[in-house]
């Protein structure tokens, strides 16, 4: 089995985020990818973020009718700071699949900021990194983003087209379709009355109108 976990705050979910979904799950061969909406991301304590429950809403919404999407609520159970190290984790010891292959999807943005992350090496060396890039990105060297001593640790596989890590886990540099569409702009747009059609699914534009959602955000 091949699980993806597609982390972010989802507010809202929009045709960027499952359009990339879409792409990885074609491009690693998944056979699902859950997504997992943080309750309390830590870069973002000082920002306004909308209840766990509409998040929630939007992204089943979104997700409805592709059976290979899935959802999962393990970061609102736990109390405190939502941490990927502790996501991951929980779902390997849950699940504890031994033919399981786990891939922690993410955009380049956050991977460059990963050394600011909890336990950011003990989280990559837990599972698969599979990194969406945009049309055009150069590869800066994992050593400029990773330290130095810390990326001696992975080797280039030639046939893999990754990097090999000490436990055998992969990170992958992987390019999909951009679509230059951000939840903060969506938001901007719902507050200033503006439409967001084609910018999200028909039935999240329904759901941000109808629960007044982003209203003097």
């Amino acid at each position: 089995m091949k699980w993806g976990l597609f982390g972010g705050t989802f507010d809202p979910i929009h045709i960027g985020h499952l359009r990339c979904a879409m792409e990885m799950l074609e491009i690693f061969s998944l056979n699902r990818i859950i997504f997992v909406p943080a309750s309390r991301p830590p870069h973002k304590l000082d920002g306004v973020i909308s209840p766990f429950h509409h998040r929630e809403q939007m992204i089943r919404l979104a997700i409805e009718g592709n059976p290979a999407f899935s959802f999962s609520d393990v970061e609102n159970k736990r109390d405190g700071i939502s941490y990927s190290v502790e996501t991951v984790e929980y779902i390997l010891e849950k699940y504890r699949l031994e033919n399981l292959e786990l891939y922690f999807i993410l955009g380049q943005d956050a991977f460059h900021a990963i050394r600011t992350w909890k336990d950011w090496e003990r989280l990559i060396l837990l599972c698969n990194f599979a990194v969406m890039t945009r049309p055009g990105y150069e590869n800066q060297g994992l050593e400029t983003i990773l330290t130095p001593e810390f990326a001696s640790r992975f080797t280039y596989d030639e046939q893999a087209k990754g990097f090999r890590g000490p436990k055998g886990h992969m990170l992958y540099f992987r390019e999909v379709t951009f679509l230059d569409v951000a939840s903060s702009d969506i938001r901007r747009r719902a507050r200033e009355g503006k439409a967001i059609h084609y910018l999200v699914p028909d039935s999240i534009r329904h759901y941000i109108v109808k629960n007044s959602l982003y209203a003097g955000k």
